[in-house]
């Protein structure tokens, strides 16, 4: 199954200068494990323990920590989203 995956502009020198591709998978996590083997550099870089925690994964606006996280099922043309959390002081 192909979902849309909306790549925000930080990841987007990772993975071709694209700023949405489709990706194969029925949960969330193969989805994002998908994104992971296909843009390696991606991953280490963003990826990370240290990063991920910046990080919020929205499917069809809806954050999916409020779903089932990573075992959320995704259907075909759903989109999830990328998003950085911007922090300042």
């Amino acid at each position: 199954m192909s979902i849309t995956v909306r790549i925000p502009s930080p990841l987007r020198q990772y993975t071709e200068l694209m700023s949405e591709i489709e990706m194969e998978g029925t949960t969330v996590g193969e989805v994002l494990d998908n994104f992971k083997a296909r843009f390696p550099d991606a991953n280490t870089r963003f990826f990370s323990t240290k990063t991920s925690r910046f990080m919020n994964l929205y499917l069809n606006d809806q954050d999916v920590r409020t779903l089932k996280d990573l075992e959320t099922p995704v259907v075909e043309k759903d989109t999830l989203s990328i998003v950085f959390a911007i922090a300042g002081g």
